[in-house]
């Protein structure tokens, strides 16, 4: 990506590898079979070994933990499983002690129904200020409107009044333990300004927004033409330039609770705050938009970055790959904001699942990896993806996903992919804890072999491959320029000073142009064995980085 008049690449978090801490399944650090922020700040020198420039920690605020913290009691404190306040600062502390930044999530969309505002709503009458700072409407019959929860299900659930008879409904776009904020009321903007500065004035450098695109509403509450097909068009879903993709993509720019043009006022004020405050502090929206769209979640008034979730759907194919890349780069570009990659998270299926699993799934995912690698802006890494977990078999007995429950186990949910992370090559726990009780999520019995101690001194394994891309990305520089390689499922592009990047998502080897027969190998998402025309060829589900000397 060319540089602009705006550029912003002096910037930390233009180029930042950020790694995302789900701290219940992280590291136990005080014995009770949770993950908790000392068991956070105890694995900083492995994260800084890894290449991390920031870390991204999950909610970590009091809550009953009705969808694993993503349903907040109070923004501004510390739940006790996780720790105290005095833990938080300790932890970011720390981090800066080491170079690395804290970003924390903030979940501005909805509340916990423990939340005390929730609590004084119920305890109210209808058309009280207290329910004003909710979505709570008459019904009848039936709901309000037609609207269905991401999670399955109706969006509104009905209350019973304090005089025993049903009463109002109140929206929740997910579960019914997460009411909707409404933002058009003037205490809730007040009151998540104090939420920023609380957590700015204790250091932390940035701010990951969940739901960046779901706070404004339309306040006619009209019904939806096709509810249920937005739904599961907003649920990862990819333009493929298809008759079907356009029609999904329709539907998304109709919605009634996303990616409302109100929302840009919202950020606005928020952006004030940011820019108040010295070191680069930042923010970035999870906003599942159309790639015309992302560019109004990231500009000079508005937030810094925007999720690039293109490569967590992504076809294992090297022509759709480089028009994601191109349409990705473009739709940030014009705005001056540099691009973002993942290839997971809390809420996806880990990449070695999704790209088909076992042997081929792990190869894959190597190489997707090495490819979002060497391109331009930041790449977030889930934890546990740098080990190459797959996701977790479970037992319906064992799933807490309220996905699972909301949809009467139709969609399995995602509690595969935040199992607690395995530390040591022994049997569950895996060093994961020291206490003798069950992990929340159990763990499988074949993970010996993925754990930190099993792969830190396997040279060819792929702990130790992250450790070299990370490090090594920093020598990309420059604009994404694509190679013609005669082949429609090799991608090839170079960036500058000479380095090229190239992968074979087809079935057979390719074999290498000789312009890349001279170059220097930097890093092969395989172990690269020196022998007859193994360095001729390019095998299948490889990437490799390439160094050409002109």
């Amino acid at each position: 990506m060319a540089d602009s008049p705006t550029s912003i690449s002096d910037k930390w978090w233009h180029s930042a590898a950020v790694y995302q801490v789900y701290p219940r399944s992280f590291f136990d650090g005080n014995g009770d079979s949770l993950g908790d922020l000392v068991g956070v700040q105890s694995k900083l020198p492995y994260l800084k070994k890894l290449g991390i420039d920031a870390i991204w920690l999950s909610p970590f605020y009091p809550s009953p933990q009705h969808d694993s913290g993503y349903d907040v009691a109070d923004p501004r404190d510390v739940d006790s499983i996780y720790g105290t306040l005095s833990d938080t600062q300790s932890l970011i502390d720390a981090s800066h002690e080491l170079d690395i930044k804290v970003m924390v999530d903030l979940v501005p969309n909805h509340v916990s129904i423990d939340h005390p505002w929730f609590q004084a709503a119920l305890a109210s009458p209808p058309g009280s200020k207290e329910r004003a700072r909710f979505h709570f409407l008459d019904a009848g019959e039936q709901p309000p409107n037609n609207w269905v929860s991401m999670f399955g299900g109706p969006a509104w659930t009905q209350i019973t009044e304090a005089n025993g008879e049903l009463g109002q409904c109140y929206l929740h776009v997910f579960d019914s333990s997460q009411p909707d904020l409404n933002w058009t009321n003037p205490d809730v903007a007040a009151d998540w300004i104090d939420t920023l500065k609380f957590w700015l004035d204790r250091g932390v450098d940035g701010f990951r927004v969940d739901v960046a695109h779901g706070l404004a509403k339309d306040m006619t509450y009209a019904d939806l033409p096709d509810p249920v097909g937005l739904t599961e068009a907003l649920r990862f879903d990819l333009d493929d330039g298809s008759t079907e993709a356009a029609e999904r993509r329709l539907l998304i720019e109709n919605s009634g609770f996303f990616d409302r043009d109100e929302l840009q006022e919202i950020y606005r004020e928020w952006r004030k705050v940011l820019d108040s405050y010295p070191g680069d502090r930042m923010a970035v929206s999870e906003a599942w938009v159309p790639a015309h769209r992302a560019g109004r979640y990231v500009s000079p008034t508005s937030l810094h970055q925007i999720f690039g979730f293109d490569f967590l759907v992504v076809a294992w194919s090297a022509s759709v790959m480089q028009e994601t890349i191109k349409k990705a780069i473009a739709a940030v570009q014009a705005v001056g904001a540099p691009p973002t990659w993942a290839l997971s998270n809390h809420d996806s299926p880990r990449v070695v699942t999704r790209l088909g699993g076992g042997e081929t799934g792990l190869a894959r995912a190597r190489a997707l990896a090495m490819v979002a690698h060497a391109l331009p802006g930041s790449i977030y890494v889930y934890q546990g993806e740098e080990l190459g977990l797959p996701d977790a078999p479970l037992a319906d007995s064992d799933r807490e996903d309220p996905v699972f429950f909301r949809t009467n186990g139709a969609q399995k949910g995602r509690d595969g992919a935040r199992v607690p992370l395995p530390w040591t090559a022994s049997s569950a726990p895996y060093g994961f804890t020291e206490s003798e009780s069950a992990t929340w999520l159990p763990q499988p019995d074949h993970w010996s072999q993925l754990s930190v101690e099993a792969e830190d001194f396997d040279a060819a394994s792929t702990l130790n491959l992250y450790r070299a891309s990370l490090d090594q990305r920093e020598q990309f520089r420059g604009e994404v320029r694509f190679i013609d390689s005669g082949d429609s499922e090799v991608m090839i592009f170079a960036r500058d000073n000479g380095i090229h990047m190239a992968v074979n998502t087809g079935l057979e080897a390719y074999s290498l142009p000789e312009f890349l027969l001279e170059a220097e190998i930097m890093l092969d998402s395989e172990v690269v064995k020196i022998l007859g025309d193994k360095t001729e060829v390019l095998p299948p589900n490889c990437a490799r980085w390439f160094r050409v000397f002109t």
